[in-house]
């Protein structure tokens, strides 16, 4: 879609606001999803003037993780640029990333007697995690030829920099996560898919012993679970594909991270919702394009919570007259995956999806739903078709041909 869209940009004073809220979709329970269940006028009444439809991040049937799901909504091929979330958390702290260097994404865990009790360590406070990160670092700054460095995130995550003396090829991160995504099992070890995978799964095997033995006295965080390991990919600036000065509003560090591999502005934004649209207001004449993320809707959805992934969205509801006081030109309001409660994780099905603008039909839907955006004028269509909707929507895009 980009080889198309790039050859037909042009430039205007337009802005276009894309909103994600992280795991939107949901599946009934007692026959209502966490977004039919949720109070939500606001929703609502922009649905109805809006053009709905519900997207596809990967392809039907194929559950997207958070990474490709962003870059499809960005108008990136998840296929094509297969991108392991270490490298989106590692530039989302902050990290510097070389040709040189293995990123990988890491949790805080529980463990007892080689059994993962809590694959989130309780979701320890931000500031605990900084403080371990701290001692891991002082620890650990080299496993045989690689330098390691640590940063902490959010919460039970922090990140992880092996840079090794020499360029690495593309297959040197061809190792699975030790994560088995369940409580009650044993972490998986780290195996390594080629030569070169095998030398970075070595360092990974001794991190793990290491990081063990600094965190045995923990009674919560005393494991670390390895995922995402990746190296640095080759993709054309969101500037370059669709002409537009971009700007993420992102409190997590991934997603900070997915913006700025893609070349956007993504300075450090803490706070809540609100603060987010806030500071999104004190920029809004200097960019043409705003990611803004909400990542709890998701956080509960995982969680099995469906109680307060509704009440998530709910809060939305009550701010988002703040985003339209903006006045923005197209304004998209969606997630980047479904994350039903019922499921406690990422799913495959479809992603509901408003689109407002001057140039659409509105009028067919009643609310803003799964079920309701199914009768919307998008239909069901792939995700990476979103941002040429937008650039049109935006006046941005040429005719094609004569």
């Amino acid at each position: 879609m980009q080889k198309i869209t790039r050859g037909l940009v042009q430039n205007n004073a337009t802005r276009i606001v894309l909103v994600v809220l992280d795991g939107l979709g949901g599946l009934p329970v007692n026959g209502k999803s966490e977004l039919e269940t949720a109070h939500t006028p606001n929703l609502d009444a922009l649905a109805r003037t809006a053009a709905c439809g519900l997207h596809v991040p990967v392809a039907l049937g194929i559950t997207p993780g958070s990474g490709p799901g962003h870059l499809s909504l960005f108008g990136y091929d998840p296929v094509e640029f297969q991108i392991g979330r270490g490298i989106l958390e590692a530039l989302g702290l902050g990290m510097e990333i070389r040709k040189t260097d293995v990123a990988l994404r890491c949790n805080y865990a529980t463990i007892e007697n080689g059994i993962i009790r809590d694959r989130r360590a309780g979701r320890i406070p931000s500031d605990q995690s900084r403080l371990l990160t701290g001692r891991l670092q002082a620890a650990i700054s080299r496993i045989g030829d690689a330098e390691v460095s640590f940063a902490p995130g959010m919460e039970h995550r922090f990140a992880v920099r092996f840079r090794f003396p020499d360029s690495l090829p593309p297959d040197a991160a061809l190792i699975n996560d030790t994560d088995p995504q369940k409580e009650g099992l044993k972490p998986l070890p780290p195996v390594g898919e080629t030569a070169s995978a095998r030398r970075t799964a070595q360092v990974a095997e001794a991190l793990i012993s290491q990081v063990s033995g600094v965190l045995k006295d923990e009674k919560k965080a005393n494991y670390a679970l390895l995922r995402g390991f990746s190296v640095m990919p080759h993709l054309l600036t969101f500037t370059e594909a669709n002409g537009l000065r971009a700007l993420a509003v992102a409190v997590y560090p991934m997603y900070r991270g997915i913006a700025r591999l893609i070349g956007m502005e993504a300075p450090e934004v803490g706070g809540d919702v609100a603060d987010e649209i806030a500071f999104m207001k004190t920029r809004f004449n200097d960019y043409d394009f705003f990611f803004l993320h909400v990542k709890k809707v998701d956080s509960y959805g995982e969680d099995g919570n469906f109680e307060e992934k509704k009440k998530r969205i709910e809060e939305f509801d009550v701010l988002l007259p703040r985003i339209l006081e903006l006045g923005p030109d197209v304004l998209i309001i969606t997630g980047d995956h479904s994350t039903p409660a019922l499921m406690k994780g990422h799913s495959w099905h479809p992603v509901p999806v408003l689109l407002k603008s001057p140039y659409v039909f509105g009028g067919l839907c009643g609310g803003f739903s799964e079920r309701e955006c199914f009768r919307g004028e998008l239909g069901i269509f792939p995700t990476t078709s979103l941002m040429p909707l937008a650039l049109a929507n935006a006046g941005r895009l040429k005719k094609f041909g004569a």
